[in-house]
């Protein structure tokens, strides 16, 4: 009798510790935890409720309608992608699987060109432009279009800057010239409208036509607005190569008189006479830093970038947007001034063929025209050589062929300054491409490897295998950093109360695979993804979930006095 008395106890005491035990969604357990602040990392358990974190710390049990056991595993916030450009492949496909594979949880827009506000004419020339990617431009602002991509269903979080190029063509359209006042004023209103919509701030990118045309004191204009909200001003710098000193410098100078908070898109050196300009870069970067001005840096994590073939073309020639620029080019006169200018060194302007220095670095991989498509993967050099043409007359007759700027992938930087670049203490990353699938439209073009294998590159190569930064500073850099820098609350970090943004991933197995010959193959390693509490990724697989969500800047429906 005394001994069922006792196991009576037992049992009674094994019941109320489990009615006891917090009841949850989703527990992660025995993993090693990475909480986004670059702290040493720790075991410990995870737990989501809803779409919040609930509770992080050491091991703690609780009642779940989902365990998953992380051992030998790192969990981590959701990584952040700094510079995005999936603002039409999440139109196509809202999985965005190339990047949930990588623990990518938040694309962020807007690199000079943002997909609002638009007027009448911006939304029929954009439905001209569209290739493999058909769509209909329901949306006019910004905010519109974020909403939609929201409510029509997408896996990672999203948000933009306010495209600064966006605004001139607004105000101005494709003219090489000053804004009006009331032209600046249209500019301005449009900010306003974004950063109480939610926009992060401005972005620009000037080495390319109508960009180039912006001066600075428009720049600065546009900038006071988006810092009245606390945004931040972004940018592709006037130069990455002849003049990045003097780029910086403005970027500065935009900084210090708009009173914002800044950030340089893709830190690079571009060009093999550039690349010495490193150090020059980090003091002056440094410098300004400690004089009290806000200023970070994000890359990707390769010697080559993408753009197009406008980028290898002078500025002037495309002014009036594309049809006139490719009228231009069919003009002999005009065409054989182009030649000229391609084939000369100049500090006015970014000559990336000849920072690249030959036309065999130059692949080309994106084509709208289907009669041209054969030649993706191609590089300029082997496309001359067949045509019997020059690189440069090449390159001519392929955009007036195409339609199209002809999406380009240029070999520019030093592998070494790479690396450099990704110790510096405030460097954060993006792809500076779309999100994809290696299936259906896609398939028609070929792409950047870093759209399927930036961030698990971080982790494989320059982590992992040649330890140029430790895990946990690398998860504080694609998570907590980026959240600070865009003033994102509750997110970016491990913290009970934050959105349930996590990451599951296996350092000793995490890879990519995407190449320059074929790039679109799928990273691995990242066996768990929850965007807002919703399981997105579970064991390698894409789940279907689409809960993504709009994520507003600090301006969102701010009223200034």
């Amino acid at each position: 009798m005394f001994r069922k008395n006792i196991l009576m106890l037992c049992l009674c005491f094994l019941t109320i510790a489990c009615f006891n035990d917090p009841k949850v969604d989703v527990v992660i357990q025995n993993g090693m935890i990475y909480d986004g602040t670059g702290t040493i990392p720790y075991q410990g358990t995870v737990a989501i409720k809803g779409d919040k974190i609930v509770y992080v710390g050491l091991p703690k049990s609780f009642q779940a309608s989902k365990h998953i056991d992380a051992s030998n595993q790192a969990v981590s916030p959701g990584f952040i992608n700094m510079l995005s450009w999936a603002v039409e492949t999440l139109l196509e496909d809202g999985k965005s699987q190339s990047d949930i594979r990588q623990g990518i949880t938040l694309e962020v827009f807007g690199e000079g060109m943002s997909w609002g506000p638009l007027n009448e004419n911006m939304k029929m020339d954009m439905k001209k432009k569209q290739g493999d990617i058909q769509y209909e431009i329901s949306w006019n602002t910004l905010g519109e279009y974020l909403q939609f991509i929201e409510e029509r269903g997408v896996s990672t979080n999203i948000a933009s800057f306010i495209g600064a190029t966006t605004l001139r063509i607004n105000a101005i359209g494709f003219e090489d010239r000053e804004p009006k006042p009331s032209e600046l004023k249209l500019m301005t209103d449009l900010v306003h409208q974004g950063m109480k919509e939610g926009a992060m701030g401005i972005g620009s990118s000037l080495i390319y036509a109508p960009a180039f045309y912006s001066s600075t004191e428009e720049l600065i204009e546009i900038c006071k607005v988006a810092a009245q909200y606390e945004g931040m001003y972004i940018s592709h710098m006037r130069s990455e190569g002849n003049k990045l000193l003097e780029s910086i410098d403005e970027l500065m100078t935009i900084a210090r008189e708009a009173g914002i908070r800044s950030e340089i898109y893709h830190l690079k050196q571009s060009g093999k006479k550039n690349w010495h300009k490193l150090d020059a870069v980090v003091q002056k970067i440094d410098s300004a830093r400690r004089a009290g001005l806000k200023i970070t840096t994000n890359m990707y994590n390769y010697t080559a970038g993408a753009t197009g073939l406008d980028a290898s073309m002078p500025p002037w020639v495309q002014e009036g947007g594309l049809d006139q620029w490719i009228e231009r080019l069919k003009t002999p006169s005009i065409r054989k001034r182009v030649i000229s200018e391609m084939q000369t060194d100049t500090d006015e302007w970014e000559n990336l063929m000849r920072a690249a220095e030959s036309p065999d670095k130059l692949i080309l991989v994106g084509f709208k025209n289907d009669s041209l498509k054969y030649l993706t993967g191609k590089t300029l050099a082997e496309v001359a050589k067949m045509r019997g043409l020059s690189p440069e007359e090449t390159a001519i007759d392929l955009v007036i062929q195409d339609g199209s700027r002809v999406g380009t992938v240029y070999f520019l930087m030093s592998e070494e300054n790479v690396k450099r670049q990704i110790q510096l203490p405030y460097m954060s990353f993006g792809s500076d491409a779309g999100s994809m699938a290696t299936e259906g439209v896609f398939l028609k073009s070929s792409t950047h490897p870093r759209a399927f294998g930036n961030f698990a590159r971080l982790l494989a190569k320059y982590v992992r295998d040649e330890q140029v930064i430790s895990l946990e500073e690398a998860i504080h850099k694609l998570t907590g950093l980026p959240a600070s820098n865009l003033k994102i609350p509750n997110r970016g970090i491990l913290k009970v109360n934050n959105h349930a943004d996590v990451v599951v991933f296996n350092l000793d197995s995490i890879q990519d695979y995407a190449t320059f010959e074929k790039p679109m193959q799928y990273a691995t390693g990242v066996n768990h993804v929850f965007v807002n509490g919703t399981q997105v990724l579970e064991n390698g697989n894409h789940t279907g979930a689409l809960p993504g969500k709009f994520v507003k800047g600090p301006g969102f429906q701010k009223e200034l006095n």
